[in-house]
């Protein structure tokens, strides 16, 4: 299904003449609606959604993420509590264990270390889990907001 909404930008594109990044994104959003309302029951526009909105939600966490590590690094005195924490994953899909873990690596003050044999757990490198050391909250945050994002996209 992409690669038709693909096809349908460029088709958009040739047909107006304006060959700009603007005009085949709105190409792209006009294929997306065309493949909404001809086929409905694939699913394709709700996953394109759900994709543009993880998307700004990532990159509102990575803001967040660089404003606590910024503050935590220009303190004159940093009092850290790095921890590896496991995850329990609730995701089974290989490509959603990647994306998992490549958000998590991405994301400032986190770095995916390891994914279990069996699949079941990642093991994440967090450098400030709290003074409380309050794994438990990294545990819940994860699972809450980037998991459950990512298994309602791809699976």
């Amino acid at each position: 299904m992409l690669l038709l909404n693909f096809l349908l930008a460029l088709a958009w594109v040739a047909l107006t003449g304006d060959f700009s990044p603007a005009n085949l994104l709105a190409g792209f959003a006009l294929g997306l609606f065309v493949l909404w309302v001809l086929v409905p029951r694939q699913g394709y526009a709700a996953r394109v959604v759900q994709a543009a909105g993880f998307t700004l939600y990532f990159a509102w966490e990575l803001v967040k993420a660089n404003w606590r590590v910024a503050r935590a690094v220009v303190q004159p005195r940093a009092h850290l509590h790095p921890a590896i924490v496991a995850v329990p994953l609730d995701v089974r899909g290989d490509l959603a264990i990647q994306l998992l873990a490549t958000v998590i690596t991405l994301t400032p003050g986190t770095l995916s270390v390891d994914v279990s044999t069996d699949r079941r757990t990642l093991y994440v490198h967090v450098v400030d889990v709290g003074a409380a050391g309050d794994v438990d909250a990294f545990v819940r945050d994860t699972k809450a907001s980037f998991e459950r994002r990512i298994q309602a996209m791809l699976e």
